[in-house]
């Protein structure tokens, strides 16, 4: 395609010079081969001076690179040591670096090109310290034009090493395939067409520049389009040659690792949707992602009674070890998690700061239930909520329970009085206006930052190959009015529980936030919530109040 789209380009200027060296020669004269000669010339100048133009954006332009967290050697060696002992093994050249990512995948990626080298990802040196701060440059990438090896940083947690060097296998071996000259020439030409047309889609342009870049963006968006199913064969005959010499290296535990694979990826997408997107819509980040995976993934194989399969193998050593500090590395990863799936700044301030797991349940789930409630308890004012009693004025659970019970609670004798109106049409009006809360204070919230992948690229924008856009990460089922109202409830029952009968925020790492009464989690609040928000029965939830020793006619703190 590329040669074709060359010939394309001189094609017009041959047959200008045709009909320059006609004339010449008296061969073709006359005042019909005069003007071909000036129209045919023109229109190869302007085809090689946009051929030029598109060629030279297309070879300088910088192309998506993942962000990452490179892992020098000096902060890795044994894991450095691995790797190059696995590429001897497959007689395949070893990657030039490695780097991570918050992700449960692996792939190399070429670095290879002059604006993507020493560019602008954190990284994890010598003396292991995490690059949050300031949001320091990567360091160069050392040796050549190997491709980078990335990791996911989720398996270098939760495998051990045997389990982690079979998943690596068919990566490395990708590495021989990588070398070959037409291989790399078509991954590069590829990749420049991409970035080109994602520069002339680059929103916020001039109507001059706009008007510039069109023609790039259309040859682009075409050579790309008709180079797509070419480059689709390539990427699998190197896939499947990478795997059948990969077959020689640990096959048989690579089939075993594989179920780790899969066990990780459904951790960490619990952990992230569950438990750290609260954290982030709050200004905080969980500093230990990764380790936190393995506590998810371990609280999973109880729940699923496979603690019994995976007792032997956590006994051997985790893959981490193969890392000087750990801990570093899972605070520069957990920033980048963060900053990738939701969005903030590089830097630590006093609006994005880390939080670890002994502080989260006070810091996290206490904070967001109490900020839950406050919401609750706005928009009753709003909707002139009867309040029933002298200790029920004020931010009360017994307050919200009168506005939704089909039956007026009286919990001092006296019953409270009528407004009016329906239970389901209370309840409506309720759950419409706490929708419309939340999206105010989403929208008055700052914008997340993405993180720019390449030259006119972002990680929300959908590329030259897509077409739509990336939504924000983790996707959620949408959620109705009763479903929020349900939420917000729940809050307002555990702060509740918390204020007067002595329980605690904990947290659970497959559910997130949870209740700990007598340091026990009660898992059993649903039910009774969903009977007082659906049905407008209290009657469950009041008995579950009462077993608990809930005061719902005391008034909570709230944020």
């Amino acid at each position: 395609m590329r040669s074709r789209a060359v010939a394309a380009v001189l094609l017009p200027a041959a047959a200008a010079v045709v009909l320059l060296v006609g004339g010449v020669s008296g061969r073709l004269e006359g005042a019909g081969w005069d003007v071909a000669r000036w129209v045919v010339s023109c229109v190869a100048l302007v085809v090689l001076l946009v051929g030029g133009a598109v060629g030279a954006v297309v070879a300088r332009a910088r192309p998506a690179v993942t962000p990452t967290v490179e892992l020098s050697e000096e902060s890795a060696p044994d894991l450095y040591r691995l790797v190059r002992d696995l590429a001897a093994r497959l007689d395949v050249p070893a990657p030039s670096a490695i780097a991570l990512t918050p992700d449960c995948d692996s792939w190399l990626e070429d670095r290879s090109h002059p604006s993507v080298r020493g560019g602008g990802h954190p990284s994890v040196r010598g003396g292991g310290r995490a690059a949050h701060e300031g949001g320091r440059a990567a360091e160069s990438i050392r040796g050549g034009t190997a491709p980078v090896l990335v990791i996911g940083s989720p398996f270098l947690w939760w495998m051990r090493v045997a389990e982690l060097r079979a998943v690596l296998a068919p990566v490395v071996a990708s590495t021989g395939p990588s070398a070959h000259p037409d291989i790399a020439a078509a991954r590069r030409f590829v990749r420049g067409l991409d970035a080109a047309a994602a520069i002339a889609a680059t929103p916020g342009q001039g109507v001059v520049r706009r008007i510039a870049l069109a023609p790039l963006g259309r040859i682009s968006r075409v050579l790309l389009a008709a180079c797509r199913e070419h480059i689709t064969q390539l990427e699998r005959g190197v896939a499947a040659a990478a795997s059948e010499r990969a077959q020689a290296v640990d096959y048989g535990l690579r089939i075993v690792a594989q179920e780790q694979v899969g066990l990780a990826y459904a951790g960490w997408d619990r952990l992230l949707t569950r438990v750290a997107l609260p954290a982030w819509r709050m200004g905080r980040w969980p500093s230990r992602l990764d380790a936190g995976v393995v506590s998810a993934l371990t609280e999973l194989s109880r729940r699923d009674r496979l603690a019994d399969g995976f007792a032997s193998r956590l006994g051997e050593r985790p893959a981490c070890d193969l890392l000087e500090e750990p801990g570093a590395v899972d605070e520069a990863a957990s920033l980048l998690a963060a900053r990738l799936f939701h969005g903030g700044p590089a830097a630590v301030g006093p609006d994005w700061s880390p939080v670890d797991w002994q502080a989260y349940p006070e810091e996290v789930v206490d904070r967001k239930w109490r900020t839950e409630a406050a919401r609750l308890h706005r928009v009753l004012d709003r909707l002139e909520a009867p309040r029933t009693g002298g200790d029920r004025t004020g931010p009360t659970l017994a307050r919200v329970m009168d506005h939704l019970a089909a039956e007026t609670i009286a919990l001092n004798g006296a019953p409270g009085p009528d407004d009016g109106r329906s239970d389901e049409e209370r309840t409506d009006a309720l759950a419409a206006g706490i929708t419309a809360e939340a999206a105010r204070e989403e929208a008055a919230a700052p914008v997340p930052v993405p993180v720019a992948l390449g030259e006119g690229q972002e990680f929300m924008d959908g590329g030259a190959w897509g077409g739509d856009s990336l939504p924000v990460f983790p996707i959620q089922p949408p959620r109705t009015g009763r479903d929020l109202l349900a939420d917000h409830v729940t809050a307002m029952v555990c702060c509740a529980a918390v204020d007067t009968a002595g329980a605690a925020p904990g947290l659970d790492w497959l559910d997130g936030p949870s209740l700990l009464v007598e340091g026990k989690r009660r898992n059993d609040l649903a039910g009774p919530v969903l009977s007082l928000v659906e049905d407008g029965d209290s009657g469950p939830l009041r008995s579950w109040l009462a077993e608990v020793g809930v005061r719902p006619e005391k008034p909570v703190r709230l944020v």
